[in-house]
């Protein structure tokens, strides 16, 4: 029987980056913010690696730093007056693909859930994590990240118009994040 290598936080950081990236791009809905809460989240974790406790979920300690940086930034931002480039968004020529029109309409429904729940849709629904987990990482009860997921769950069905979660297409992720709306 071969022995587990030893933990290296330098490489179970680099592996953890593109989950810490698609959380972080869910959370924020935007890609640039997105790579700023990364690189703030690993900043840390490399600052406070002595606080990491060998032996839990590596994953879980970097998803709280990234969740806790992100509430952070959002406390600070909301006196802050930004412009988002909706205008310029809605000059945009419209791709032929329904695809990417059904993906567009996903991501912006996702967007319009309240944080607490596309949160826990998030870690449960596309990043799979247990309820357990997710509920370590977001610092809740067990049942609240349970009812937070079947909240969005429900409002991202109805947002869409959706009977079933056949009509999303063969697109995975998204299936991943509605998950089971036909209970």
């Amino acid at each position: 029987m071969t022995e587990p290598s030893p933990f290296c936080f330098a490489d179970e950081l680099v592996v953890a980056m593109p989950s810490l990236r698609a959380f972080a791009v869910a959370l924020s809905g935007n890609v640039t913010t997105a790579n700023d809460l990364v690189q703030e989240t690993l900043l840390k974790a490399w600052s406070h690696q002595n606080l990491f406790q060998p032996g839990t979920n590596f994953k879980a300690w970097l998803f709280t730093i990234l969740r806790n940086t992100y509430y952070s930034q959002y406390r600070r931002s909301r006196r802050e007056v930004l412009d988002t480039g909706k205008i310029a968004d809605g000059r945009c020529v419209s791709p032929n693909q329904p695809s990417h029109m059904d993906m567009i309409e996903f991501k912006t429904a996702l967007q319009a859930l309240p944080v607490d729940q596309r949160e826990a849709l998030i870690l449960v629904g596309a990043e799979g994590y247990s309820y357990e987990e997710a509920a370590s990482i977001t610092g809740c009860a067990i049942g609240t990240v349970k009812s937070r997921v079947n909240r969005a769950r429900v409002r991202l069905a109805r947002t869409l118009e959706m009977v079933n979660v056949d009509e999303l297409g063969a697109d995975w992720s998204s299936r991943a994040v509605v998950g089971k709306l036909q209970r």
